[in-house]
């Protein structure tokens, strides 16, 4: 199993007179599942879209490596698989046209894709709807939905852009369950969130706000270290001026 990894190097991100991101860093790497935590207006979308190569950096640096080795983002790309904060899928194909499209799409041979589909079906227990179009899933079955495109095609990396928000505790749980099971099995997972409470299932955390970090680390570490009970606090100690817990 491939090691991958991505560091973000003090990356600056000017809009005109606007700094999205004020000199951030971090590192993440295969096996663990890094939640970015910040409020609306951290800059958590705007990293992801230059971990994306969808902008341009100001100033700084972000690098990929597999097993090591230095990559272009080019060869990279293939790696990635990405889930946006809006919806993204298409309202009057359902679950099982979805799959096929997406099969398509990755040119996933019929033999693979057997495999894969069965497996991702026990694992988001949505084998019961595939004739149900994804217009009219209910918000955390839409949000699986998206979750098993994207690891359809067997990526090395996931990107998920607050994928939890809107949907309901139990759909919450499931869906944490999902992204632990990708870990498991070999996939870099970083996700985006504005609940506080999400935090301490991440394996390593990235507190943000106003584009700048404010803390970086293991969860009960973090806590421990700043001395307080949770995540709301911990933001406010380190100069959040905002907690969101869903």
């Amino acid at each position: 199993m491939s090691k991958v990894e991505i560091t973000v190097s003090n990356v600056h991100k000017n809009f005109k007179d606007v700094q999205a991101l004020k000199g951030v860093s971090m590192h993440f790497e295969t096996g663990r599942l890094y939640g970015i935590i910040g409020p609306a207006g951290a800059g958590k979308t705007t990293l992801f879209r230059l971990i994306l190569n969808l902008l341009t950096i100001t100033t700084g640096q972000i690098t990929y490596r597999e097993d090591g080795r230095p990559l272009p983002f080019d060869a990279f790309r293939e790696k990635i698989a990405y889930m946006p904060q809006t919806q993204s899928l298409y309202a009057d194909l359902s679950i099982d046209e979805h799959l096929a499209f997406f099969k398509d799409l990755y040119g996933i041979n019929e033999q693979e894709y057997t495999r894969k589909k069965k497996e991702l079906l026990q694992l988001t227990r949505l084998d019961k709807f595939l004739d149900r179009p994804a217009g009219k899933l209910s918000g955390g079955m839409y949000k699986k939905l998206g979750l098993m495109c994207a690891l359809l095609r067997s990526p090395k990396v996931m990107l998920l852009d607050e994928p939890t928000n809107g949907v309901d505790p139990i759909s919450r749980r499931e869906f944490w369950d999902m992204l632990h099971e990708a870990v498991e099995q070999g996939i870099l997972v970083i996700m985006t969130t504005a609940y506080m409470d999400e935090a301490e299932r991440c394996g390593e955390v990235v507190l943000m706000e106003e584009g700048r970090v404010l803390a970086v680390g293991e969860p009960k570490t973090l806590l421990q270290k700043a001395q307080v009970n949770n995540f709301d606090e911990l933001f406010l100690k380190r100069g959040g001026s905002h907690v969101d817990n869903g």
